[in-house]
């Protein structure tokens, strides 16, 4: 379980860079080389492969070499663990939503009840005597 969290930490520090993001998008076109993925950004190609290296250790990304191109890929099995782990967060908190609605509406229940039991009184302002009003008893 801890190497499950680790792993998704990595994945979600990779994602919360914008570059590497916009990587990914790119990634789920097809694959493509470093220098396709790099053209876009205005950066040197160093910089760019920290990136890469970074989607690379968390698992968002495979790539290979042949001869002097280096081909990336999306892993897809990275993004499902990532996908199941906000699954059960919604779960999580549908059930917890789900309780206080059903709070929430008994308490209403209960406020609607308690109103209907109390007689609702009028004070006539020109005599100042308190009159039950119709319905009331």
């Amino acid at each position: 379980m801890a190497n499950q969290l680790s792993r998704l930490d990595q994945v979600f520090s990779a994602l919360a860079d914008p570059t590497r993001r916009a990587i990914v998008m790119r990634l789920c076109a097809g694959e493509a080389s470093v220098g396709e993925l790099a053209d876009p950004f205005e950066m040197a190609l160093p910089s760019f492969m920290k990136h890469i290296h970074v989607l690379e250790t968390s698992g968002l990304v495979l790539s290979e070499k042949s001869g002097r191109v280096r081909t990336c890929r999306l892993s897809p099995d990275t993004l499902v663990g990532a996908e199941d782990w906000f699954q059960q967060q919604r779960a999580i908190w549908e059930a917890r939503l789900d309780r206080f609605e059903a709070y929430v509406m008994k308490l209403k229940k209960d406020k609607e009840r308690a109103g209907a039991k109390r007689p609702s009184n009028k004070i006539n302002r020109t005599t100042g005597k308190t009159t039950k009003r119709k319905g009331s008893e």
